[in-house]
């Protein structure tokens, strides 16, 4: 039996390209979410000379952005942020579920790992907890998500 598994905070990933897709809208929770994507891929050992980042108008064209970038050829890892909060009209529904799916679908076409902190909340108070600086933080689990899942990839595609 084999077991392919992969702590990626102990790994070293110093030539990983990684390119970031930020949604602007609710930025300041967003921010808070790169500021975490940025400290986790550190804990990975990332350069962060390595590291693009995208701003996008909002959530529903993150998943484009990550098409776009994830068929540039230049990345290994991407991961994609944004926060979209439950307000009173329909746009979380609408917004929500497509970017999710999006990136989904950009992930299985590429076969590129994409860590995914694409917050769907009640309330700014629960976006700000999973943003926050300490654990917790979505960006930061994202990342490190993602560079763990290329490890697993990288595992599973080795001629043995």
């Amino acid at each position: 039996m084999t077991i392919y598994s992969c702590d990626a905070t102990k790994t070293t990933n110093p030539a990983m390209r990684v390119g970031i897709v930020c949604s602007r809208f609710n930025e300041f929770i967003v921010q808070a979410l790169l500021d975490g994507a940025q400290r986790g891929l550190k804990k990975c050992g990332v350069d962060p000379k390595n590291i693009n980042i995208a701003w996008v108008p909002g959530a529903y064209e993150v998943p484009l952005a990550a098409r776009t970038m994830a068929m540039s050829g230049r990345y290994e890892v991407l991961v994609a942020l944004g926060a979209v909060i439950r307000g009173d009209t329909a746009h979380f529904e609408y917004v929500a579920g497509p970017c999710a799916d999006g990136i989904a679908r950009v992930q299985q076409d590429t076969g590129l790992p994409i860590g995914f902190a694409v917050l769907t909340t009640e309330n700014i108070a629960q976006a700000t907890e999973r943003s926050g600086s300490g654990p917790g933080n979505k960006g930061e689990e994202a990342a490190i998500g993602a560079v763990e899942m290329w490890h697993v990839l990288q595992a599973i595609r080795a001629p043995k």
